[in-house]
């Protein structure tokens, strides 16, 4: 019989089994284990609840790629308002931009170019001071953007007579037409001694104001010196202008069509030097922005715009009698009348026609002041003067090319034509009004109203 094989312990066995059993047992909790984490890690995160307490984003602290800067000031009968809320609002009403008044009550908002409402944060304006309405401006890229509120109760609409309208209008065109025969004078006088036509001559009257501004907003000097000191300017512009361009194109006896040419290039280049260094906005000047309109019976005038007629009536009647009185305004006259004979008879000719560039200078800064004053309201633009240009030709053609008294007339009455013109048609138009009654009385009377053979004056 064949020795049989031995036979392992009931124990040994039992203890197998049970090792074998656990070892199952943790393969599987690890498992278990593996699966639950890789889950856990692939769960997606909750997006985070929005909280009504977090601030929305400005819709003003990033201005848009074609932004466009709107621009005011905020006065209140003289009293300049410094961190008042200013609202740009769309369409649909929508806030678009903000921005807080800075020192003199100015503001500025970067807009993409369209329609807009501006309102004004009645929550931050201080006590006692009311805004009258929210204003509707289109913005348009590329030129003066500039929104203007009313402030204080508002007032009924009151039913004007057509008398009344004429009246009140009548003023304003002579205030107007003034003005322009002010800075019209030297332009024609100029023309009356050389045969120049200058079309740089706006850019003098732009460079008045611009002076005045300088003078009046940076330099702290009330407006008064600082128009004295920008007549100044004036002068020493227009001896500079003679001095160093005009004198010696004469003395190469340049042609007038050729000088046309080089006043065309010049005008051009100083309107665009204005704008490198002055501003493409409107800027105010610091004093006379808040005027009150006087009325006695059916005349209505602010005081801005009474003096600007004084000042205009009393240096116009100075210059009247210095040309009639004065040895070189009677110099002025001969050579206006006939050059070589008034060299012949020993006039200095040079000497009357440097006299003639510092008098038109200093009369164009003069006339761009009170431009900005009585027509911008109390602001200067760097194209002021380009835009008086065309009223100036306008007026001396009109009244009679080279003579001072035919340019104060014709100025006087394109004024009051462009003015008058507003009672039929949009005042933004009024301008077209006038030039173009201009047109029908020069083909009646080509030579102007006292254009002749022998000139006047």
């Amino acid at each position: 019989m064949p020795p049989s094989s031995p036979r392992r312990p009931v124990r040994s066995v039992a203890t197998a089994t049970i090792v074998r059993a656990l070892v199952v047992v943790l393969l599987g909790l690890i498992a278990a284990a593996t699966v639950g984490g890789t889950a856990l890690a692939q769960e997606p995160t909750p997006a985070p609840t929005p909280s009504s307490s977090s601030p929305p984003a400005s819709s003003s602290s990033t201005p848009p790629a074609d932004a466009v800067d709107v621009s005011g000031s905020l006065n209140n009968a003289g009293e300049r308002l410094v961190g008042v809320d200013v609202l740009a609002l769309d369409g649909s009403d929508a806030e678009v931009a903000r921005t807080t008044s800075a020192e003199g009550g100015r503001w500025t908002l970067p807009v993409s170019p369209g329609d807009y409402t501006f309102r004004v944060d009645p929550e931050t304006l201080p006590d006692g001071v009311s805004v009258q309405g929210d204003v509707e401006r289109t913005v348009v890229q590329g030129r003066a953007n500039t929104v203007i509120f009313s402030f204080g109760e508002e007032r009924s609409a009151t039913v004007v007579p057509f008398y009344e309208k004429f009246l009140r209008t009548t003023i304003d065109g002579l205030r107007f037409g003034l003005v322009i025969a002010l800075a019209a004078i030297g332009l024609s006088l100029i023309f009356g001694t050389t045969g120049l036509t200058n079309f740089a001559h706006g850019e003098l009257v732009t460079l008045g104001a611009v002076a005045a501004w300088v003078f009046n907003q940076k330099l702290g000097i009330q407006l008064i010196p600082a128009t004295i000191l920008a007549v100044i300017v004036g002068v020493a512009v227009g001896w500079a202008n003679n001095a160093g361009l005009w004198r010696p194109l004469r003395r190469r006896k340049t042609g007038l069509i050729g000088q046309l040419v080089v006043s065309i290039g010049l005008a051009i280049a100083l309107r665009y030097l204005i704008l490198i260094f002055f501003s493409d906005r409107a800027e105010p000047y610091k004093d006379y922005q808040a005027q009150v309109q006087r009325e006695w019976g059916p005349f209505a005038i602010t005081d801005v715009n009474l003096a600007c007629i004084v000042i205009s009536i009393v240096v116009l009647v100075l210059v009247a009698l210095m040309l009639q009185k004065t040895r070189i305004g009677k110099a002025m006259r001969a050579v206006a009348d006939n050059r070589d004979l008034a060299a012949s008879s020993g006039i200095n000719v040079e000497r009357v026609v440097t006299f003639v560039w510092c008098m038109g200078g200093g009369l164009a800064a003069l006339g761009g002041v009170l431009f900005g004053l009585s027509e911008l309201g109390g602001r200067v633009q760097w194209e002021m003067g380009f835009k008086l240009l065309l009223l100036m030709f306008a007026g001396i053609t009109l009244g009679g090319l080279g003579t001072a008294y035919g340019a104060l007339l014709g100025c006087v009455i394109v004024g009051l034509l462009v003015q008058w013109s507003t009672l039929v048609i949009n005042p933004d138009l009024k301008y077209i009004g006038g030039l173009l009654v201009l047109i029908v009385i020069l083909i009646v009377r080509p030579q102007g109203i006292l254009g002749s053979r022998q000139r006047i004056g």
